[in-house]
C-alpha cells in the first residue's frame, strides 16, 4: 500500500511542479470521500492537477466548464426523443464520470450550482422522476475565482460545506517555476502519464481510511478545537458536527497517506487549515472570508493536551 501511494504521489509531483504539499491534500482528501475545492486565479494549475489526478488512478474525467448560462440539465442530462422508438431516451451529461472538474463554479448562477449538491452528497442525480446512480468512485473537484473578480456568484455556506476541504496552489517556488519555464508546456508530461492504480485499487485505499485508529484522546482533541470555534468571541459561527467528522476523517486519510495506522495530532494540524477555512467566519466581519486566521487561531489556541 505505501509503494502504491509514493508512485501516485511521484507521478502527480513529475507533472505538478512545486506544489507537494497542494497534491497530498488533493489526494488525502478523495481518499477520505470528499470532495475538493480550489480557489485561486486563472493559471495556477487547477486543471493540470485534476485530470493528472483521474489519469494517474485510471479514472473516467470529465471537464465542466460553468458560464452564467449553464444550465442544471447541461450538467446532469436531458431526455430527448427517440423518433424511431417513439419514446424518451435520457443522455447523461457529463456529471457521469469518476472525476469531474467543475471549473469556475461561482461563475454560473445558483441554480446551476445547486445542481451539483444532491450528486455530491448522495451519489446520485434525480431527472425526469427518476434517481440515477453516478459512477463509483466520485469525487468532484470545484474551481472557483477569487470572488473580487467580477461576474462572480459567491458560494452560500450550504454548499461550501460539502466540500471537505478547500486548497489554494499559488505561485509556485521560484526553482520549480525555473524548472517549469525549461521544460514548456506541462501538458506534455500529462500526456505521457500512465496510470499507477486502478478504480479497485483506489477503493481499497479508501477502505483503508476506515481502518486507521483514532484514540479517545485524539477525539478530545478534535472535540476542544471545535469547542473553540463555537465559544471564542471572534468568531461567527462555529463548525457543525459534520466539519467535525470531516476533520476526523481528512486526518485519517493523511496518516495513511505517512504510513501509520493511527492518527496522531500532526495529522489533524496538516489538514485543519483545508478542512475548516471554508466552514468559518470572523464575527467582525461575517460576509467577510477570515477562514484562514480563525485556522491558525485554533491551532495556536487549543493545547493538544487537555
Amino acid at each position: 500500500m505505501k509503494d502504491h501511494i509514493q508512485s501516485l504521489l511521484d507521478a502527480l509531483n513529475g507533472v505538478l511542479l512545486g506544489k507537494e504539499g497542494q497534491i497530498k491534500l488533493a489526494l488525502a482528501c478523495l481518499l477520505a470521500r470528499g470532495h475538493l475545492l480550489i480557489e485561486d486565479l486563472p493559471g495556477m494549475g487547477k486543471t493540470l492537477l485534476s485530470h493528472a489526478l483521474a489519469k494517474v488512478l485510471g479514472l473516467t474525467y470529465n471537464r465542466i466548464q460553468f458560464t452564467s448560462d449553464v444550465l442544471p440539465s447541461d450538467i446532469i442530462g436531458a431526455s430527448v426523443f427517440n423518433r424511431d422508438s417513439g419514446d424518451f431516451r435520457f443522455i447523461e451529461g457529463p456529471l457521469f464520470a469518476q472525476v469531474v472538474l467543475a471549473d469556475e463554479i461561482n461563475r454560473a448562477t445558483p441554480k446551476s450550482q445547486s445542481a451539483l449538491l444532491e450528486a455530491m452528497e448522495e451519489g446520485q442525480v434525480t431527472a425526469d422522476g427518476l434517481t440515477r446512480a453516478l459512477p463509483d468512485p466520485f469525487f468532484v473537484i470545484a474551481t472557483q475565482n477569487p470572488v473580487t473578480q467580477t461576474g462572480t456568484f459567491p458560494l452560500p455556506e450550504s454548499q461550501l460545506d460539502r466540500f471537505l476541504m478547500r486548497i489554494e496552489l499559488g505561485y509556485p517556488e521560484p526553482d520549480a517555476e525555473r524548472e517549469l519555464l525549461r521544460g514548456g508546456d506541462r501538458r506534455r508530461a500529462l500526456d505521457g502519464l500512465a496510470p499507477q492504480l486502478d478504480a479497485d485499487g483506489l477503493q481499497v485505499l479508501q477502505n483503508s481510511v476506515d481502518d486507521i485508529r483514532v484514540s479517545d484522546p485524539l477525539i478530545e482533541y478534535v472535540q476542544r478545537l471545535v469547542a473553540h470555534s463555537r465559544h471564542g468571541a471572534e468568531f461567527a459561527f462555529g463548525l457543525s458536527p459534520r466539519g467535525a467528522l470531516a476533520l476526523l476523517h481528512a486526518a485519517r486519510a493523511w496518516a495513511l497517506l505517512h504510513d501509520r495506522s493511527h492518527v496522531v495530532p500532526e495529522d489533524v494540524q496538516a489538514v485543519l487549515p483545508s478542512v475548516v477555512e471554508h466552514r468559518l467566519r470572523e464575527a467582525a466581519d461575517y460576509a467577510g472570508h477570515g477562514g484562514g486566521a480563525l485556522a491558525q487561531k485554533l491551532l495556536s489556541g487549543v493545547d493538544v493536551v487537555g
